[in-house]
């Protein structure tokens, strides 16, 4: 197959989780003997077309700034979507591709697509890492009707629909398509890098790893391990940056064991971070929205020890199942929990095994499966 796909940003240029997913998927693909094609804005050096690990990248727009402040550019998606569409409907009419496959967020592209793939046989796929729905009060203010309205528009447009998680595929049948034409393909990690990354210089006990913003609920972490931190003489390391690190920073200070607590800020080598988890005990994320939730799996990944929190916004019972613990996202289940593990307790199910069902090996086979599925008109 021809599979081309469709992303303002490729990895490893920017690093983020749609952008990995679609270079762990594409690069697998490529060594299977598809062709694959990602277009894209001009991160890399050298020319608008260059080879990158049997990918072909195409760029349809220079590089830009992909966000205003702490939220991701609205100008810049519509910029890119313009962009995109005169080079993509010129290359979908020459019947170049198989199946184009478009990252959802952030809408634009995804629309551009479709409109340049109208009068052609190329089926669009689309990949949904969440569903905002009511989110978008808290994420644009006055300008939230404005995202929700892409939103609704996006889901209702004719597409093939892949979800990463059944809760995003239940949320987006809320809004549009019926859920029995969305295909769950999850995200995935490569177990092997996990495991075979070297142990930091200085470990922690309990690791939180995570953009720091209101719904990840750190602030909530911080309290349950000042609960128990003298009693096991643990330390809490947490890695990630975010709009809410000054606030989290100033409630350290107040912490009975302010020294016990370390803010690691963002790692720029993700084997920094897989190393942390090898190390720790415990990985506790108590977040109540996670369309996937892959730190799940790549602390199971490394053999920590899995809390996070029960809620109806997030994977994250989906995604550990029985191999580590749900809590209510609360200082006071948070602690008992953190308590428990710390003393020794273990989920019934090994959280390495689990992890295992979310290689990007297992995950590409699954993505492959659901792009013949659009081509030959089985969706």
């Amino acid at each position: 197959m021809s599979i081309a796909f469709v992303s303002n940003v490729v990895y490893p240029f920017v690093t983020g989780g749609a952008e990995k997913r679609i270079h762990e998927i594409g690069t697998r693909l490529a060594d299977k003997g598809h062709d694959v094609i990602i277009y894209g804005r001009h991160f890399w050096d050298g020319p608008k077309q260059t080879t990158h690990e049997g990918m072909t990248l195409r760029a349809v727009a220079p590089e830009a700034d992909l966000y205003d402040g702490d939220r991701r550019s609205i100008t810049e998606a519509i910029d890119f979507a313009a962009r995109a569409l005169p080079p993509l409907r010129r290359h979908l009419r020459r019947d170049e591709h198989d199946v184009v496959v478009a990252s959802v967020f952030p809408y634009f592209p995804v629309l551009t697509t479709k409109l340049a793939s109208f009068c052609t046989d190329t089926p669009l796929v689309t990949t949904w890492h969440e569903v905002w729905g009511d989110y978008w009060e808290e994420y644009l203010g006055y300008l939230a009707p404005f995202g929700s309205l892409t939103e609704h528009v996006t889901a209702r447009t004719p597409q093939c629909p892949v979800a990463i998680s059944s809760i995003t595929a239940d949320r987006l049948a809320a809004i549009g398509p019926a859920r029995e034409t969305i295909e769950v393909v999850p995200n995935g990690i490569d177990v092997k890098q996990v495991r075979s990354a070297p142990l930091p210089e200085q470990g922690y006990d309990v690791l939180f790893a995570g953009r720091l913003i209101e719904h990840k609920n750190v602030d909530v972490l911080l309290n349950a391990f000042d609960e128990v931190a003298s009693e096991h003489d643990a330390t809490l390391g947490i890695v990630g940056d975010g709009p809410e690190r000054e606030h989290l920073e100033r409630k350290q200070q107040s912490l009975c064991h302010v020294n016990h607590v370390e803010f690691l800020g963002f790692l720029d080598d993700y084997d920094d971070v897989l190393s942390h988890m090898r190390a720790a005990d415990v990985f506790a994320s108590p977040s109540t929205r996670e369309g996937f939730g892959i730190t799940f799996v790549e602390a199971m990944a490394a053999g920590c020890t899995v809390i996070a929190a029960d809620h109806p916004d997030s994977a994250a019972e989906e995604v550990i199942d029985d191999a580590g613990f749900l809590i209510d996202p609360t200082i006071e289940s948070l602690t008992e929990t953190l308590d428990a593990a710390l003393s020794g307790k273990r989920p019934p199910t090994n959280p390495v095994e689990r992890a295992q069902r979310y290689d990007w090996d297992a995950v590409t086979d699954q993505a492959e499966t659901a792009y013949r599925r659009a081509t030959d008109g089985s969706w």
